[in-house]
Order: C-alpha cells, then structure tokens, then sequence
C-alpha cells in the first residue's frame, strides 16, 4: 500500500518515521507548496515523487492513502478532495474546525468503504489500558486536574510581531485547537460525556486563544482542564482518588505514568517512549483497518464516534469563548 504526506513540518515526519516503525509500508509522495521544500522532504522520509499541485496529486493512481498535516482550516476541503477520489484519509487533530464537517465527511467515506480517521496519539496507543487499570485502583475519583501547557515554538516569532498559523485564526488554529484536543480526549475518554461544561480563555491580539481552562461537571466528580501555549508546565496530569494518585506526564503521548497510594509509595506504571513510537500505532490502525475494513468496521467506527464527541466538546468550548474558525472551502 502506498500513502502520499500533505504537509512538511515536524509532525509530519515523526508520522513517516512512525509509519517505518510499523514496517512494510512507506511514503510514496508528498505535497508542498515549494519544489524545494518537497524534493528536501522527500529525501529525508524516502517517498519517491513530489507534487505542488493537490489537484495533480490526488489524480495519482499509484497513491491508495493520504496523511494530512496542514494547517486546520485546510483539513475539510482536502479531506473532501482525496476521499471524493476514492483515497483513505488520516488527518491530523483537529481532524476538521466543526462537528458537522466530520459528520459529512464521515457519511462520504463510509459510502465509499473508504477510512477516514483522526490521527491522535493517544487512541492508539496502548498504555491507555495501563492508565484504566490505575484508575481503578485509586479508590472513588472526585476530582483531576489534566494539564497540556507547553510554550509553543513560535511564540518568539509572535513577540516580534508576526503571525505564525499556530497562532492565526484564519488558520483555525489557537491553543484549543493544537493542545486543549488532548485535554479532552483525556477527560472524555477516562470520565464520559459530563453534564456541564464551563470553561474560559485569554485571547491573545491574533484573536486565537493563548490559554484556556475548562470544567467537566459531573454528578459525582469535576475534571479541570488546563491548557497554554504561552507557558511550560513543570508539573503533571493528576487524576485523585480516595486511596491514591495516577500521574501522568504527558497526556498527549501517555508515558511517564505512575500511582502514588495515600501513604507516598510509588509505583512506576510506564516510563517514556519515543514520539515516532507512538504515533506508529496510530499508522498501525489507519493501515489495520484499511486492510481488513469489515473485521475492523465496528473498532473503526467507535474511533470515528469518539472524534465526533471530541469535536462537539470543542465546538461547545468554542461557542463559550467566542473563539469562531472556519474551514477554508
């Protein structure tokens, strides 16, 4: 099976050196914007041909699959245009600006027995087992604080005046957007659907957010969330239970896992793993299912409900903050 990469950046590489991880399978093409970007990248992960045209690209019989890395607001429009000609999609997170456009493009893939899936570490990945069992061994849980707070690379380059797409708004990105999915990914997956959610943030002159904080009410517990792209957390995810502590320090990766019991004993659950490792089990999967659809139909199709709950989750935060994207069409 050959796959195309849209997309240059870092992220795109740590997927293609995933995909190696993950054996038998490796980047036929990659689109850029620039020859020379694409020639440049091509040559570091092996894919064989370069385009500079989306509409050349997706014509190409030889490619089977793509792996989207755009900015956010192009992910609906060139999700469309490769499922539309009968290629599988992996999109990176979000894996569209609103509920609606995954819901389209949900029902357009399933009409083609096409896969059409978020690339999100975490769901894949399986030290989110090694957490649920923790989980349950802490007693009854009131309350947990999940943390993404990691200051962004391109923060420099907004203090000198520019605006870089992670913090452009016509770009549908923001610290929601790039960091705050995790955070609900987290509190989704572990907690459920919650009652209430109250939540706020601090927009920075762009008119992304910069940080934000959000409550998941339950009937028996609250979540807060935490997340900033102008500021580096020292600490980590604490989720509190009445005979003891999961810590987690990474909820993007899931590594660095402990349970601390009420008398202080600690006990190492999971140490750190290499990015690329991780995301080579969300390759697995996309190529999994792929591979074997009607086995993987129903596994496949509570990913994709999953990232649908997620997107309302953040549609709803969204709406709360005044922060309003749109997809580029």
């Amino acid at each position: 099976m050959k796959y195309a990469i849209i997309g240059t950046g870092w992220i795109a590489k740590a997927f293609a050196d995933g995909v190696k991880i993950a054996e038998g399978i490796s980047p036929f093409a990659v689109y850029s914007r620039t020859r020379e970007k694409g020639e440049e990248f091509a040559g570091k992960t092996g894919a064989e041909k370069v385009f500079t045209d989306l509409e050349e690209m997706v014509l190409c019989d030889e490619i089977d699959a793509v792996y989207i890395a755009s900015p956010n607001a192009f992910h609906y429009k060139q999700s469309k245009l490769f499922l539309e000609h009968g290629k599988h999609v992996i999109c990176e997170k979000p894996i569209t600006v609103c509920p609606s456009e995954f819901e389209e493009l949900f029902a357009l893939a399933k009409s083609k027995k096409l896969v059409y899936m978020e690339a999100i570490m975490m769901m894949h990945f399986p030290n989110r087992f090694l957490i649920e069992n923790a989980i349950k061994r802490i007693g009854k849980i009131f309350s947990a604080r999940v943390d993404f707070s990691q200051l962004s690379s391109k923060y420099p380059a907004l203090v000198r005046g520019e605006n870089p797409n992670i913090f452009n708004p016509e770009m549908a990105t923001g610290c929601l957007m790039d960091l705050g999915i995790y955070n609900i990914y987290f509190a989704l997956y572990y907690f459920g659907k919650p009652e209430k959610i109250t939540s706020t943030s601090l927009k920075l002159d762009t008119g992304a957010d910069a940080l934000g904080t959000a409550v998941f009410h339950y009937p028996d517990k609250q979540i807060t969330l935490t997340y900033s792209k102008v500021g580096q957390s020292r600490t980590a995810t604490e989720i509190y239970g009445d005979k003891g502590t999961v810590v987690v320090e990474s909820i993007s990766k899931l590594v660095n896992i402990s349970l601390i019991s009420n008398n202080g004993d600690m006990e190492i659950i999971a140490d750190d793993t290499e990015k690329e490792e991780v995301m080579s089990w969300e390759a697995k999967d996309f190529f999994r299912f792929i591979r074997d659809y009607d086995a993987c139909s129903d596994e496949y199709e509570k990913c994709a409900e999953f990232s649908l709950e997620v997107s309302r989750v953040m549609a709803e935060i969204r709406k709360q903050n005044g922060l309003n994207y749109t997809s580029v069409r």
